[in-house]
This record gives structure tokens, C-alpha cells and sequence, in this order.
């Protein structure tokens, strides 16, 4: 989710849970649209977060996996 939190500025906050800073791409193309990109990936193939440790396996994952992208336009006002 992506959030505007002030009336007097352009102010995005978005929430993506897992991901490091680096791992976010933001993108400002034509002054007007804010682009904002990355990739969520698995730790392992075992769905585990630590690779040195058989015995952890995750019950449940609810967060989706794969490339993500979302644009917002600025208005010309």
C-alpha cells in the first residue's frame, strides 16, 4: 500500500515489508511521473530464511514473490 500524507506537498509513503532500501528502485521520468520498482525474491529453495539451518522451513508465506512496479502522475496543476 501507498499512502499521501500531506495536502501541501507530495509526500508517498509505501509499505514493502521485506525489502531492503537497496533492493527499491524510484524513478522520477518526464518531471511528472514517480515510478517506484523492484523484486521481491525467496531467501532459499526451501522457503527458509536462514540457508545453514535444515530445521527452518516457513508454515505459511503471504507475501507475494516476483517483480513489482507502480507509477503515480503528478497533476499538472
Amino acid at each position: 500500500p501507498t499512502d499521501w500524507r500531506s495536502p501541501y506537498a507530495h509526500v508517498l509513503v509505501s509499505d514493502l515489508p521485506g525489502m531492503k532500501k537497496e533492493e527499491v528502485k524510484v524513478e522520477v521520468d518526464d518531471g511528472r511521473v514517480l515510478q517506484i520498482s523492484g523484486e521481491r525474491k525467496v531467501k532459499d529453495g526451501n522457503g527458509g530464511s536462514d540457508k545453514n539451518d535444515p530445521e527452518c522451513k516457513w508454515h505459511r508465506v503471504e507475501r507475494c514473490r516476483g517483480k513489482f512496479l507502480r507509477r503515480f502522475t503528478q497533476d499538472s496543476s
